[in-house]
């Protein structure tokens, strides 16, 4: 995309699935973006996500970042902190089962974190009558347009895409201005290059041979690189998702829940670990 296209203009928002497992919050991310957010061998063998996982959606007048949280109860830990810094949200909830206990208790996080916009999803409208499901959908969220779509046949997509559009624009996006701040949700390692956090980008600009520190250990590190959904950029803005590869911290000294903030932005910093909603835990 060249620099002054529309995808590149829009302010840069993040999308957060949330719902029940087995709604079909994967599937339907893989019909929208063609990516298949479940990368871990346990996630194929047994066919539910366990771990945050991420791709872009490209809608017509915009690039969304979207995480895609895990639906099973075990795992609400890991979805509140896929949660923590999204903008907007995808409910989805299955025509054939209706609103379900995870997915009250993902619109509970929801609604504790702030995040008000989003469209609700009824997929499996090829399986079963969807009528109950956008009844029950209806009360439950009754600000969020809802789409029914089927992720197998394609019905519904671009009724959807258009539903999310219209939603990220009611969306204020985050300031570019002041300093960076990004809460940690994944850590992992890469051979040849260290450790590599990634997240929401709250604030601020992450920019590559910045220097930052990581709250609330305050050890100091350097982004020796920072990617945008794997492409390799100078500067990554606010409200995007973003990798950075750290140099100066080893793997075990960084954790989900940590906040990485620019030098200037860690003179008087209060962050604790566990104290936000995605505290707590190892990297998803």
């Amino acid at each position: 995309m060249q620099a002054g296209h529309p995808l590149n203009d829009a302010t840069p928002l993040t999308l957060g699935t949330a719902g029940h497992i087995d709604h079909g919050k994967t599937a339907l991310v893989f019909a929208l973006t063609g990516e298949d957010t479940d990368r871990l061998p346990e996630e194929k063998a047994r066919g539910i996500s366990i771990a945050l996982g991420y791709a872009p959606l490209d809608l017509p007048s915009r690039r969304l970042s979207v995480v895609d949280v895990p639906g099973h109860e075990r795992f609400v830990r890991t979805m509140v902190a896929g949660a923590t810094g999204i903008d907007l949200f995808l409910m989805v909830v299955a025509a054939d089962d209706g609103v379900m206990p995870q997915t009250r208790e993902h619109a509970a996080v929801l609604a504790a974190l702030g995040v008000e916009v989003g469209v609700v999803a009824v997929t499996k409208c090829d399986l079963a009558d969807p009528a109950r499901a956008v009844g029950e959908a209806a009360e439950l969220l009754p600000g969020a347009e809802i789409v029914v779509v089927s992720a197998r046949t394609g019905a519904g997509l671009d009724a959807l895409r258009e539903a999310l559009s219209r939603a990220a624009e009611r969306v204020v996006g985050r300031a570019g201005e002041g300093p960076l701040r990004l809460h940690v949700d994944r850590v992992f390692t890469i051979h040849g290059a260290g450790t590599v956090v990634t997240g929401t980008l709250w604030s601020g600009v992450a920019e590559r041979g910045a220097h930052v520190t990581v709250l609330p250990s305050g050890r100091e590190a350097r982004i020796r690189g920072v990617e945008v959904h794997d492409v390799a950029v100078e500067i990554a803005q606010a409200g995007q998702r973003v990798a950075m590869n750290l140099a100066g911290v080893a793997r075990d000294e960084v954790v989900r829940g940590d906040v990485i903030v620019d030098r200037e932005g860690a003179v008087g910093g209060g962050a604790t670990r566990g104290g936000g909603a995605a505290g707590g835990g190892g990297a998803a």
